[in-house]
């Protein structure tokens, strides 16, 4: 009987820049995914090809998005475009969350503790629960007659 040993997923922090620079990284939230790309620059920030202010008109989601660069000290330092599909709008700003931190672990492997610290690179695993056959919810009954 023979041993084989199978080969570990290729880690984030492993992978290199492509032809033109860029660090990918790819984050999932409920049904939303985003796939980011950040290299250096002038800290031009474009969400399917729109500034971030114009895509996420929440306050909340674009602070919650900017709090990763904040917190890394990368604001204003590198270029981010990111390319969002599914989901509804604050899902697609935690999929970008963690797109950036895993994209941002390419760019500087040091940042990973950081990263990990305030959870850029967990996945949320929280989905929608389905509705269930006989409910009229996931979780909720039809209403009871007792006669």
């Amino acid at each position: 009987m023979t041993t084989e040993t199978i080969a570990p997923k290729k880690a984030y922090a492993t992978r290199s820049a492509d032809a033109q620079g860029w660090f990918w990284g790819t984050g999932r939230r409920k049904t939303a995914v985003a796939r980011v790309r950040v290299k250096s620059g002038n800290g031009e920030f474009l969400v399917n090809e729109r500034p971030m202010e114009e895509f996420f008109v929440e306050d909340r989601d674009r602070k919650a998005i900017l709090n990763v660069l904040d917190k890394t000290a990368q604001k204003g330092k590198i270029n981010v475009r990111v390319t969002c599909t599914g989901g509804g709008f604050t899902g697609q700003a935690g999929a970008v969350i963690m797109g950036l931190g895993r994209a941002l672990l390419c760019y500087d492997a040091n940042l990973e503790s950081m990263l990990r610290e305030h959870n850029f690179l967990t996945r949320d695993a929280r989905e929608v629960e389905r509705k269930k056959p006989g409910q009229s919810g996931a979780r909720r009954r039809f209403q009871f007659s007792k006669r």
